[in-house]
C-alpha cells in the first residue's frame, strides 16, 4: 500500500510528537490485537500511522533549516518530551519558510534555547514553496504555524491551493471557517479540516464535556474560567496579547457552543495565563465551573489538568491526516465538516462532541466503504 504523503509547516513540538509518533506506532510495537493506548483508530483504510510520509518539511530556525526533518524535530526551541528517539534519516529536508508575522518581535528579547533563532535566510516564495510541494509529491499540508501568525497561515493555504493539495489548519486562524476560504477550498475541490486542533485530552476537550454534562444534567452554567500555563513557545509567543485574540476566540467558542445557554462575555473567560519556561511542554490548566442546581442552590466544580501538550494532540492529527486521504481518494473536496466538528475547536459549524464523533465514524465507514467499492 502507498504512503500517505504529507508535508509539514512549522517544525515545532507538535511536528516533533506527530514525527516520534509515527515511527512509534508500528504493527511489531503495538502487536496483533490492536489494542492501542493513544490513538482513536489504528487503522483507517488500511492506513496506519506508521504510513504516514513526510516529504516536505518548513521552517524559519536556522537550527532546523537546512536539516534532515528527523533530526530538526529534536532541535531547540522544542522542548516536548521524548518518547521515541531511534528515528532513522527520513531523506526529507527542511526547507526555509516564509516568516510573516511568524516571529512575534517581542521573542528577541529571551535566550536562543527558548525563541526562534532566524540566520538571515531569504523566506521562501510562494512560487518557491508549492514547487516543493508538486515536486515532493505532497497530498496533504499541515499547517502548524506559532499562534497568531494570521499572514503566515495564509500564505501556506494559498500554497496549498495553487499546488492542489489537501490543507489541514491545526491552529486558530480562521480559515476551514472563514466562508470566502472554504468556498476556494470547495471550487478546487481541495479537502480542508480546520480550525485549531483539539487535544486528545485536553483543556478544551474537557471543559466542553463538563459543559455539555451541566446542560444535559439540567445544571445551569452560571460562570466558568479556564486559566492554561505553560513553557513552550507557544505560550512564551502569546506573551504579546495582539496575537491572542483568534485563539481566545476559538477556545472560548468551542466552550459556549455547548452551554445550554450563551453566557454572557463577562462571565466566562478562556484562555492562555502565563509564560512559565520551567514547565517546557507541560501545560496546566485550572477550571473552575459555578452553577445552580435544584431550588437554586449553588455548586461549583475545580479541577487541574496537567497534559504533555504537544503528544496530547498527535494522536488527532494523525486521524486528520487519514480522513484527508480518504477523501482524496474519493475525489472529495472542500470542507470535510464531520472531522472539523470532532478533531477542532473553531469548525465551520460547531456540534456536540457526542454528534461529532458519530459524523466521523459514518464519515471513515461510508468513505471506505466507497473506496473499496472503487477498486
Amino acid at each position: 500500500m502507498s504512503k500517505i504523503k504529507i508535508a509539514i509547516a512549522g517544525i515545532g513540538n507538535c511536528a516533533s510528537s506527530l514525527i516520534q509518533g509515527i515511527y512509534y506506532y508500528t504493527p511489531e510495537r503495538v502487536g496483533s490485537d490492536h489494542v492501542v493506548p493513544g490513538l482513536m483508530h489504528w487503522d483507517v483504510a488500511g492506513y496506519r500511522p506508521c504510513d504516514i510520509d513526510v516529504v516536505a518539511a518548513f521552517d524559519v530556525d536556522a537550527r532546523k533549516v537546512g536539516k534532515d526533518v528527523n533530526d530538526a524535530i529534536f532541535e531547540k526551541p522544542n522542548c516536548t518530551t521524548v518518547f521515541h528517539s531511534d528515528l532513522p534519516k527520513s531523506g526529507t529536508i527542511v526547507k526555509m519558510g516564509n516568516i510573516l508575522d511568524g516571529v512575534s518581535e517581542h521573542m528577541a528579547d529571551y535566550d536562543d534555547n527558548r525563541t526562534f533563532v532566524l540566520d538571515g535566510t531569504p523566506s521562501a516564495t510562494k512560487e518557491e514553496i508549492v514547487q516543493e510541494l508538486k515536486d515532493s509529491g505532497t497530498e496533504i499540508l499541515c499547517n502548524y504555524m506559532p499562534v497568531g501568525s494570521e499572514e503566515a497561515a495564509k500564505f501556506y493555504a494559498e500554497c496549498a491551493l495553487e499546488a492542489g493539495v489537501a490543507f489541514i489548519n491545526n491552529m486558530p486562524v480562521f480559515i476551514a471557517s472563514n466562508p470566502e476560504w472554504a468556498k476556494r477550498f470547495e471550487e478546487k475541490n481541495i479537502p480542508i479540516v480546520g480550525d485549531d486542533i483539539k487535544a486528545q485530552l485536553g483543556a478544551t476537550i474537557t471543559h466542553r464535556t463538563l459543559t455539555d454534562l451541566f446542560a444535559k444534567r439540567g445544571v445551569v452554567l452560571d460562570r466558568t474560567y479556564q486559566l492554561n500555563t505553560g513553557g513552550n513557545t507557544d505560550f512564551l509567543n502569546m506573551k504579546n496579547q495582539d496575537r491572542l485574540a483568534s485563539k481566545k476566540e476559538s477556545k472560548t467558542e468551542a466552550v459556549q457552543a455547548v452551554a445550554g445557554a450563551r453566557l454572557d462575555d463577562e462571565n466566562i473567560h478562556v484562555g492562555p495565563s502565563d509564560y512559565i519556561p520551567w514547565q517546557n511542554d507541560n501545560k496546566v490548566c485550572f477550571l473552575r465551573m459555578e452553577g445552580d442546581l435544584f431550588g437554586g442552590v449553588p455548586m461549583n466544580i475545580e479541577l487541574r489538568l496537567s497534559v504533555e501538550d504537544s503528544p496530547n494532540s498527535a494522536g488527532v492529527a494523525i486521524d486528520m491526516i487519514r480522513c484527508c486521504k480518504l477523501a482524496l481518494m474519493n475525489g472529495e473536496g472542500g470542507i470535510l465538516t464531520a472531522a472539523s466538528a470532532y478533531f477542532c475547536k473553531h469548525p465551520p459549524v460547531q456540534y456536540t462532541d457526542d454528534q461529532a464523533y458519530e459524523m466521523t465514524e459514518e464519515f471513515i465507514a461510508s468513505r471506505v466503504k466507497a473506496a473499496s467499492a472503487a477498486e
